[in-house]
Formats: structure tokens, sequence, C-alpha cells
């Protein structure tokens, strides 16, 4: 590997580990190795490539998705999700822990957020689980989990930084994470399901009245109206051609201002914090891809990604084999990178190699995606984990071993979508 490349693999390497800012690091290895290896305007280039980085229109989704997941977090509409659930759930094997997955996912629909999405969801359902009996590391690992599926069950803000940087239709993308992320629920609910039946101390044993349970079902669907509300001003729109990603963002949003309104949980208060809030991760999200922009360009000037494919492409691997190649390398950037860092560092890299090897971009974002999910309960720096750990009080490591069944779960349903790829692709090829 040529000596530019090596120095800016280390350079970047040092700079995370002392704990700098993301952003910053990224562009200071950008500046460092384009000063030191070659001689164009580095100044021109780094205000060229922040611009291109940030100016895309597709990027105008991110702020409306995210305000909505904000606004979501401060409603009562989850309150309301857990009673018009367990109805349903009581009598499958493993109970009212299908309640965890079900509502993650239910909050995924509108929300495109994993943290929002294992934070709403658990600081309902844990305090319940815990006084009915249930096994509280069952509880928090069904919580990891199903957490993540924010960032796979459109709308998904990750894949919104995705399609702009791959160039991908966000639209696509969207359409490619629907199937994935319901057969990745279903495995969660069979795990859940098998183990009761192996273990049935998990799960207390109670008695349920054949006769009201239908009475109570009905009388919890008005809490589910909400979301089937927003789940139908998203992706109804989208999907009907009504929309672009961006203007159903904006949909969103007012028809989630619109039934707070109705709920009375509205006032001043919450929208100014939700503005805070939006505020604040809009401008780490929009520092590190302006950032992650000037390096993908940079690293084109020290030709790291020709460097890399003729390093892989000398090991002679099969297709199969690459990705298994890719996944060892994300789960190790995943133990001390969050998410988008991730994405926005390694896609001008990865990508050529993924596309040659005869796998397309949709595919590829999604089998991102599912990584960087696994990066969301991977020590020791998983957001979900830090999430989980806030809400229970109990220490990271045993929230780690809470969550380690559904990583290995989402590692093997990864490898399943290697191996199985039209999984993913046939939905995207219906537009």
């Amino acid at each position: 590997m040529p000596l530019p490349s090596i120095v800016a693999i280390l350079s970047l390497l040092a700079i995370l580990a002392s704990g700098a800012w993301v952003a910053l690091g990224l562009m200071g290895v950008g500046i460092f190795s384009l000063e030191v290896f070659r001689t164009i305007p580095v100044e021109k280039l780094l205000a060229q490539s922040i611009w291109n980085g940030i100016s895309s229109p597709e990027l105008l989704a991110l702020p409306l998705f995210i305000l909505m997941a904000e606004l979501l977090f401060r409603s009562r509409f989850i309150d309301g999700l857990f009673s018009a659930l367990e109805p349903w759930v009581r009598r499958l094997p493993g109970g009212l822990l299908h309640t965890n997955i079900l509502a993650c996912a239910f909050f995924a629909l509108v929300s495109g957020s994993s943290a929002a999405t294992t934070s709403s969801v658990g600081r309902i359902t844990i305090s319940e689980l815990d006084g009915r009996g249930y096994d509280r590391r069952l509880t928090v690992g069904t919580l990891a989990g199903a957490g993540t599926l924010g960032f796979l069950i459109p709308p998904s803000i990750v894949m919104i930084v995705y399609g702009v940087m791959s160039q991908t239709s966000v639209l696509k993308l969207f359409t490619a994470g629907i199937v994935p992320g319901l057969l990745l629920t279903a495995c969660f609910m069979t795990f859940i399901a098998v183990l009761s039946k192996l273990r049935p101390g998990i799960v207390p044993q109670g008695t349920s009245d054949n006769s009201r349970i239908w009475r109570e079902r009905l009388q919890g669907m008005p809490s589910l109206l909400p979301f089937v509300v927003l789940i139908g001003s998203i992706l109804g729109s989208m999907y009907g051609g009504i929309a672009s990603p961006t203007e159903a963002a904006a949909v969103a949003v007012i028809v989630t201002i619109v039934l707070m309104a109705l709920e009375r949980s509205l006032s001043l208060s919450v929208l100014k914090a939700a503005a805070v809030g939006t505020a604040r991760t809009v401008s780490m999200l929009g520092l590190i891809i302006a950032a992650a922009s000037f390096l993908a360009s940079a690293i084109g000037f020290l030709g790291m990604p020709q460097a890399v494919a003729a390093f892989i492409n000398g090991m002679n691997l099969p297709p199969l084999g690459l990705i298994v190649l890719l996944m060892l390398v994300y789960i190790v950037l995943g133990s001390f990178l969050e998410g988008m860092s991730i994405i926005v560092m390694t896609i001008p890299i990865v990508m050529p190699l993924v596309v040659h090897a005869g796998y397309d971009k949709i595919w590829f974002g999604v089998f991102l995606i599912l990584m960087v999910e696994l990066a969301q309960i991977s020590p020791p720096v998983g957001m979900n984990l830090f999430v989980l750990q806030g809400l229970t009080g109990r220490p990271l490591s045993s929230v780690v071993r809470a969550a380690f069944p559904f990583f290995l779960i989402m590692l093997c349903f990864v490898f399943f979508l290697a191996v199985f790829p039209q999984v993913v692709s046939f939905l995207p090829k219906l537009l």
C-alpha cells in the first residue's frame, strides 16, 4: 500500500483514539495528508467539498425527520402503545416481551432514529415488565436489539445520509429496508418465543380471560391511531407519488404537531425543547457530513481507494468472502466509532469494491445500515447501550451481556442477506 495511504490511516486512527471530535479529526487528516503528499490548493478543495457535501436537496429531509422524532419523544403517544399491544401478544410464547419488539418496530416507522426508539419505548416498558415479574436481562436485551430497527425501517435518518453520499435514490433505499426490517423483527420475536419454551421461568405464568381478550384488543385500537396516521402520511405520500422524501418529511412534521395539539401535549416549552434537540443533532451530523465529504475528496487525490481495492483484489476473495471481511472490519470499527461516522468514512473506499463484487448500491446500503445497527449495541461506544444504562441504572457490562444474543441474531441476519441479496432488491425493482 502506498505511503500516503498508510500515513492517512495511521493519522486517522491516532486522532480518533485521542478522543477528538470525529468531524475535526476527518478534516485534520485530509488537510495534513494533502499538505504533505500533494501540491494542490487545499483550502479551495476544502471549501468546495464542504459545500458539495451539505448542499444536496435530499439532506433537507434530515432535520425534518429529526424534528419529528424529537416531538414524538416528548409526546404521550408511546404511553398508549404498550396497553394497545399487550392484548395481542399476551398469549404468545414470551408474553409481553414481544411488546418491546413490536413497540420499537411501530416507533421506528415514524421516528427514523435508533436512540430515540430505544429511549421512548424503554421508559415505558421497562417499569411495566419489571412490575409483572419478567426477566430484566431479557427486557433490556429486547430493547437493545429491537431499538436498532429505527435505522432500518423507513423513514431512516441514516438511509438519507447514505443515499446522499452514494448518490442513490432515497425512496428506493426506504423501500429496500421494509422486508429486512420486518424479517429482523420476526427473528427477534421467534428467538423470544423459542427461549421462553426452553426456559419457562423467564416469563411469569399468568391467566388470560379469553372472553375479554377481544374486547381489550378493540379498546386499545384508538391508541394505535396516531401511529397509523403518521405511517400513512409518510409512506402513503411517498409511495403514492404525492411527495418526495423531503416533502414527506415536512408533511410528517405538520401531522405530528396537529396530533400532539389534539392530544394536548403540545406547548411552547415542548416546541422549544424539540427545536433545540434538533439543532444539536443536525449540527453534529452536518459537521460530520461536511468533514467526510472533504476526506473523501482527499483520499481520492491520495489514491487510497485504488490502493485498498488493489490490496483486497490481490487476496482473490469470492464475493461472499469480501462481505465476511467487511463484516469483521465494521464490527471492529463499531467498537470505537458511532454509526454515522462509520458510514461517511468508509463509503468512498468500500463502495467500489462491493459494486465490483456484483452487489448493487441499494443492497450495500441495507448491509451497511445493519452493520451500523450492530455498532449501536457494540461496546464500548454503542449508543443504545448507554441509553439503556441510563434507563436501568445497571452497569454497562450487564447491558452488554443482555444485548449479546441479539447482536448474534443480527450478525446471522446480515450473513443471510449476503447469501440471498434478492430479499433486499426485489421490492426496489418494482418502483
